[in-house]
């Protein structure tokens, strides 16, 4: 899969400025056939009469109906997004009603199986990987829903990463899930802090970010605030994601978390990598008691201007902007080199359908509804700050000048243009997060692991994953 013209193509979507031609709001409604007049008698000169023709009826597409639906969902507790697209939905569709349920990230990624194989599995869930479950049957096959709203006319970069082939790999084959929106990761910033240090714009390259760093630890403010405690996931990798495609090729990690045969985490740029962020570990760039912040923990710290950086994605936006007004910033992580493209990870906020789901079919036309309705796209757009997808010629939500969300997405244009973007290394197989990435990186801030052990202890555990799933 060629992520350049994968993250090109999504970017692309943030400057359409083109109208929406038409609306997802009101489904589809069956043609009558037509029929012929009562015939009368007709002279003995004319023609003979021949049967009207027919006009064939339109297959409805898939919707939640008008009956009373209770649509049950199982979303990611730290992102409000999720309940707040589902109200809207209800505004518009009052015979639709929600029953949500919210877990951590590592404790949904630990809990789906079981959910999904459960006799009453949710109608929508959260996704942070897919390729199992999809291959274990878990998930429906969206192909047909992809065929009736046209999804499979929209730009292919969105439909390609919820994609499994036969062989188990992402990137092509049938569609398994769909995302809400499509999210980047970066660095965001306090620009008080940043200005005590010199800063006045962001960092070209990985040394003038190191430098900041540096400059940050000697004047007594805390550099780096991040997550790495047991319950939110090892968010140390995060800049450890953003090293390595720094310090290396975009290639190689996609390509590792897509599941492409043979690929490997364990690379000598990784490796650079991993000692880079080992190296940031000891000089104090984080706060002492890393291991034990969770993800709220430290949304809350930054907003407060406890630290100069956070490594975090766009969807905390709305976030940031509540706590700290225009104080805060963002940028793309810069390259090893003066003149390369920053890098990021970028991938859709998935969402699949349970494959006994009881209400599939208002559940796509949801998919749709988030995609295409103009309300449902600007509270995404507000809420997360996250480029929207759907169709190419779908309005564009506005955005306040100068504001934290312009910036990222403003961003995610000059990432896509360069092609330095990746999925999330946590997002590769099924378990990779809560057993290979967590534990090894709460081992390297505790000087119980160095940067080469934590590479081939994550490769061990990706590899046995593999082994494990169905063939």
């Amino acid at each position: 899969m060629n992520k350049k013209s994968v993250l090109f193509s999504l970017a692309s979507l943030l400057v359409l400025t083109t109208m929406l031609l038409s609306s997802c709001g009101v489904p589809a409604t069956t043609v009558a056939p037509a029929t012929a007049a009562p015939a009368t008698e007709a002279p003995s000169t004319a023609v003979p009469a021949t049967a009207a023709p027919t006009v064939a009826p339109v297959a409805a597409l898939p919707s939640c109906g008008t009956a009373p639906v209770v649509m049950t969902a199982y979303y990611q507790a730290e992102f409000p997004l999720f309940p707040k697209l589902t109200a809207e939905f209800t505004r518009q569709y009052p015979n639709v009603t929600w029953d949500l349920h919210s877990d951590g990230f590592t404790n949904l990624i630990a809990e789906t199986p079981l959910v999904l194989a459960s006799d009453n599995p949710p109608d929508l869930i959260r996704l942070a990987t897919m390729v199992t479950f999809a291959k274990d049957g878990l998930l429906k096959n969206l192909d047909d829903y992809a065929t009736a709203f046209g999804w499979d006319k929209w730009p292919v970069p969105q439909m390609n990463q919820l994609r499994v082939a036969a062989d188990g790999s992402r990137g092509s084959g049938h569609l398994y899930a769909m995302g809400i929106n499509y999210q980047l990761t970066g660095v965001f910033y306090n620009k008080q802090l940043a200005a005590q240090i010199g800063m006045t714009e962001a960092p070209k390259t990985l040394a003038e970010f190191e430098d900041l760093l540096a400059k940050a630890k000697a004047a007594g403010i805390q550099p780096i605030i991040e997550w790495n405690a047991t319950a939110s996931g090892g968010g140390l990798a995060f800049p450890l994601q953003q090293l390595m495609m720094s310090l290396g090729p975009v290639q190689p990690v996609s390509d590792w978390v897509m599941e492409v045969p043979g690929a490997t985490i364990d690379t000598p740029t990784n490796l650079i990598a991993a000692q880079h962020l080992e190296d940031w570990i000891k000089k104090g760039y984080f706060t002492p008691d890393t291991n034990a912040l969770q993800y709220a923990d430290v949304a809350a710290k930054f907003g407060k201007g406890e630290a100069l950086f956070t490594f975090n994605g766009d969807w905390s936006n709305g976030v940031y902007t509540a706590a700290m007004g225009d104080n805060v910033g963002f940028f793309a992580f810069p390259p090893a080199v003066a003149g390369g493209g920053p890098a990021a990870m970028s991938a859709p906020a998935t969402y699949g359908i349970a494959a006994t789901a009881k209400h599939a079919d208002c559940a796509a036309f949801w998919f749709n509804w988030v995609a295409t309705n103009d309300v449902a796209r600007q509270i995404n757009v507000a809420t997360e700050g996250s480029s929207v997808g759907g169709p190419a010629d779908a309005t564009i939500p506005s955005v306040p000048a100068g504001s934290l969300t312009a910036e990222t997405l403003a961003a995610g244009v000059v990432v896509g243009k360069a092609g330095n973007a990746s999925d999330f290394i946590a997002n590769s197989t099924s378990s990779i997060f809560a057993q290979g990435w967590t534990p090894e990186l709460q081992k390297l801030f505790g000087g119980k692991e160095d940067a080469a052990g934590l590479l081939k202890a994550v490769q061990a555990e990706y590899l046995s994953e593999l082994a494990q799933m169905p063939h």
